[in-house]
This record gives structure tokens, sequence and C-alpha cells, in this order.
């Protein structure tokens, strides 16, 4: 038992050292979510927009009854290194979902589908880049604002998606972006023999 937490532990300290290497600007992939209603598959794709902040959208679906659309914008913190994170945030999302009316004087329950709804999401997790790969694991409940009945509904997620561009790059990227605005908006220098020209 000590071997593997000890094995975990030494992958995580070594990979630390090459932690803003490795770091992601922009990651896709896939998502698997479980509540107590539904399981669903998903894309998710996030993108750094600022140091140590994400947007994330999520397209899910259990090919049946429900399909929900998310945008998070989610904080990252290190934990042991900058490749192993915990993260929270929160934003919208927009759906068709099935939703069960309980009638307390008739015992029955009505069961709708294809109910457009609106909500507010939250998310809390953690997160490991190894290689090209990030893994997640997250909690994230929704709150009803208009188109179900339940007002609550959480859901357990896993994600596995693949670096696209690494952290490293968009930053160079964003700094050739910024020198090429600098260039274009400086005035043009005149040569000293033109200055006298008449």
């Amino acid at each position: 038992m000590q071997k593997p937490l000890y094995l975990l532990l030494s992958l995580l300290v070594l990979t630390g050292s090459q932690a803003a290497a490795q770091r992601y600007g922009t990651a896709f992939g896939l998502r698997l979510g479980n509540s107590d209603i539904n399981r669903t598959v998903g894309l998710s794709v996030q993108q750094r927009v600022l140091d140590r902040v994400t947007i994330e959208g999520i397209l899910q679906s259990d090919f049946s009854r429900n399909t929900t659309f998310s945008v998070l914008a989610e904080r990252h913190r290190p934990i042991i290194s900058k490749r192993f994170n915990y993260y929270y945030g929160g934003g919208v999302s927009f759906g068709k979902e099935e939703s069960f009316v309980k009638n307390p004087t008739t015992k029955e329950i009505i069961h709708t589908y294809g109910n457009a709804t609106t909500g507010v999401d939250l998310i809390a997790g953690i997160e490991m880049t190894l290689a090209n790969a990030v893994i997640s694991l997250d909690y994230k409940p929704n709150i009803n604002l208009a188109g179900r009945e339940e007002f609550y509904r959480g859901q357990v997620g896993i994600s596995a998606r693949t670096v696209l561009v690494k952290s490293k790059e968009q930053k160079k990227r964003q700094r050739q972006r910024q020198k090429a605005r600098n260039t274009k908006n400086q005035p043009l220098k005149k040569s000293f023999s033109e200055i006298f020209k008449r």
C-alpha cells in the first residue's frame, strides 16, 4: 500500500519542477457526468484568459431527455505544484431537460421533458496535468431559474482533456500580438535630413 502512494508523491514532486513549461492555455476533451437522475457524456473546452483563470464550456447530454450547455469562469490554485490544482467558479447554463412535478394530493409524479431551462452552475474540483493531458474530478451543482420544477441538482464529473496550446506558447503569442500593436501605434520616425526639407 505504501509503495503506490510513494510513487504517486514522487511523480508529483518530479513533475512540479517542470510546471511552468507544462501548464495549459487551451485544453479540449470529454466529460462524463453522473447525477441522481441521469448519466451524461459531453465535451469540455477550457481556455486560459488570465493567470490562474479559465473559461470552460461544457456541452453534455444523456442522448434521451437532457441536454445542457454551461459556460463557467474558474479560478485555479496550485496544491503541490502548478500541475496539480484545485479550482472553483460559476456561470450560467441553458438546456432542454426533464422535470418531475409531485402532486401531494393524489401522490402522483408528473414527468415532463423537453423543458427549456435556464440556471446558474457552480463548480469545484481538482485537476492534474500530465504531459499533454489534463485529468479532473469536479462537483457541479445547478440552481434552476426557469423551466424545471426541481430547484437544485448536483452532478459529479470526470474530465479528460488534451492540451491543444501550452501556457508558454499562449504567452509567447500574446507578447507577439502586443509587440505588433505597439509597433503599429508608434508614429513614423523621420530621418534628420527629412526634418529640414521644405
